[in-house]
């Protein structure tokens, strides 16, 4: 009997496991970052950094409703320029996924857990770690249960800040006028919006990760844009209101210098003891973790099944119908960077790595409008993912130099990571003339048994051995391939 991920999310979890991701950790330092680089007006770069990311969000939930496949961004750009750029797309995405687990793993040992228990390091790293992964593995709907959990804490702190700012500006001891404050000493006003606006941006960063899941989601082409934009809506007004709150509530320079600038509103308000919101603090860098290793785990899974990585990490455990293997090999990268790096060191190329992912997938959907896909997707005008092009583009330009140097070596890794596919293509189609074609990405579900004679996404099978495997000439694998009689474990 087949094995294939179990359709288990609906439109709420899904709404909630982007919600999560986007919430996370950052809005919790940035708000003061923000300030820092854009004056008084925090409020500012926050909204123009909720357009920017919606665009590109558009070109997710057009390919998300045409392509449902788990390896998500590296699955796009394979059907756009080929197995090569795939290959390079999907390590760029998976490398700040492991990376991204690593510093907040790191940052869950940090400041806010040792101000409610001192214990070291390494032993919180590893267990953090440990536990993620098993909830992982257990299953798709438990990690996602906890998430709605976690997701709740972390609003329900934010909207606290909300309401503790509103009491502030409604007794008389906000100052209204910095919310018009725009610039600073290094910056003139449009130079000033357009920093904030960088690192704003950053605290947008996760919707990207949802795409992995749409093999487990019921009803991908109704649900995905529907959690995505409401999601996306959903963060954007929360930050907005954080932004204004804290903006009016404490001066620009204390808020801009505060590593915990929402703990400064609270301060201002009273009323509320300290020690609450290194509780939420730490909600929230444990559920940005176990998101983005769901993330990775699905991603490295989907891009063994396409031949871009070993086909080891395509193994599904049958009882749970979980990508066991992707998950201990991710979570395992993780922790070695984790032990190794420090949390400013591992998080600085993350922005670098996903401007890549974005601007390909902007680009994979103009290409690809040549593919009519299923006749019922998600579509978006044309103009959209140009608009989000465009938006990379100028984001690139305002990336520092020392995160370039940082950032390029990982690049450097991906891009031989393509090369090496790319040979193997190439040997494959000389070695193999009469038995390639390229691979359409359809729906597993809509899979018939015609197509199933056909070579299908799946690990490389018998005439692929030796390491000849790719996106572009591929066998179904036995424990993987989905037929119309492919049946579900009971749970």
């Amino acid at each position: 009997m087949a094995v294939v991920l179990k359709r288990a999310v609906t439109t709420p979890l899904l709404y909630f496991f982007i919600l999560g991701d986007i919430l996370g950790a950052g809005v919790y330092v940035l708000v003061g970052s923000v300030a820092g680089e854009s004056g008084g007006a925090v409020w500012l770069p926050l909204l123009i950094a909720l357009g920017l990311a919606t665009l590109t969000a558009g070109s997710y939930a057009e390919l998300a409703t045409k392509y449902p496949r788990a390896g998500g961004s590296a699955h796009y750009v394979t059907q756009a320029f080929g197995p090569a750029a795939g290959s390079f797309i999907g390590f760029c995405m998976l490398a700040a996924g492991v990376v991204s687990v690593g510093a907040l793993a790191r940052g869950f040992a940090g400041d806010y857990l040792q101000a409610l228990v001192s214990l070291p390091t390494l032993i919180v790293v590893v267990v953090f770690l440990v536990l993620l992964a098993a909830l992982n593995i257990r299953g798709i709907k438990e990690s996602l249960g906890a998430n709605v959990a976690a997701t709740l804490v972390e609003l329900s702190g934010l909207l606290l800040i909300i309401g503790l700012g509103a009491w502030v500006m409604l007794r008389g001891d906000a100052n209204l006028d910095r919310l018009t404050e725009v610039g600073t000493a290094e910056h003139g006003a449009v130079g000033a919006v357009l920093a904030g606006t960088v690192l704003a941006f950053y605290s947008f960063v996760g919707f990207e990760t949802s795409v992995n899941l749409a093999e487990e989601v019921k009803d991908p082409r109704r649900s995905y844009p529907t959690a995505l934009f409401g999601a996306l809506l959903t963060a954007g007004v929360v930050y907005v209101l954080i932004g204004v709150v804290a903006s009016a509530s404490v001066p620009t320079d204390q808020l801009a210098e505060s590593s915990g600038p929402l703990l400064e509103v609270v301060r201002v308000a009273g009323g509320i003891p300290d020690w609450l919101f290194s509780v939420i603090a730490l909600v929230a860098v444990a559920n940005g973790a176990l998101l983005t290793g769901i993330m990775s785990s699905r991603l490295a899974y989907g891009m063994a099944n396409d031949g871009l990585l070993p086909p080891v990490l395509a193994r599904i455990l049958p009882s749970r119908r979980t990508p066991w293997v992707a998950i201990i090999a991710t979570s395992a990268l993780s922790l070695i960077l984790a032990l190794t790096g420090e949390v400013e060191s591992l998080a600085a190329t993350l922005v670098l790595l996903l401007l890549f992912v974005f601007t390909s997938v902007n680009a994979a959907v103009l290409v690809l409008r040549r593919d009519e896909g299923k006749p019922d997707h998600f579509r978006i005008p044309t103009v959209i993912p140009w608009l989000g092009l465009a938006s990379c583009l100028f984001l690139f330009t305002r990336i520092e130099g020392e995160v370039w140097v940082r950032g390029l070596i990982l690049v450097a890794l991906g891009a031989v990571l393509a090369v090496v596919n790319a040979v193997r293509s190439k040997r494959s189609e000389t070695g193999k003339p009469n038995q390639q074609r390229r691979i359409p990405m359809a729906d597993p579900e809509e899979t018939n048994e015609e197509e199933a004679k056909e070579p299908r996404g799946g690990r490389p099978g018998p005439s692929d051995q030796g390491g000849e495997g790719g996106m572009a000439t591929r066998e179904v694998a036995p424990e993987l391939a989905e037929t119309e009689g492919a049946q579900e474990p009971p749970d």
